[in-house]
């Protein structure tokens, strides 16, 4: 799947965009028409430690999925929107599955 990474007010580190790009790539286990996504890191300029905001728009078939977190760290913020994101593709694959 090709995941386009866009990093706001900060460089991205490397390490960070290999890291989100795996854990897109484990979607494709839950519904394998993903056509691409774009994630985009932000850096929210507050004082709180929750400052890291993670927004992924999945791009399917006839559909696209967006997803929004924000937390203490970036890799934490991905694995959740990456968690909300497999249940949306399965409720979507059992929904396609019961029109068959």
């Amino acid at each position: 799947m090709k995941v386009n990474t866009q990093s706001v007010n900060f460089n991205a580190e490397e390490g960070l965009i290999e890291f989100v790009q795996n854990r897109l790539d484990k979607l494709e286990t839950f519904y394998d028409k993903v056509i691409s996504s774009d994630v985009f890191l932000k850096l929210d300029n507050n004082n709180l430690k929750e400052n890291k905001i993670v927004e992924i728009k999945l791009n399917i078939p006839k559909d696209n999925f967006v997803v929004k977190k924000q937390c203490k760290s970036f890799e934490e913020a991905v694995d959740s929107a990456c968690n909300s994101l497999e249940r949306r593709l399965i409720k979507k694959k059992e929904k396609i599955r019961a029109k068959s």
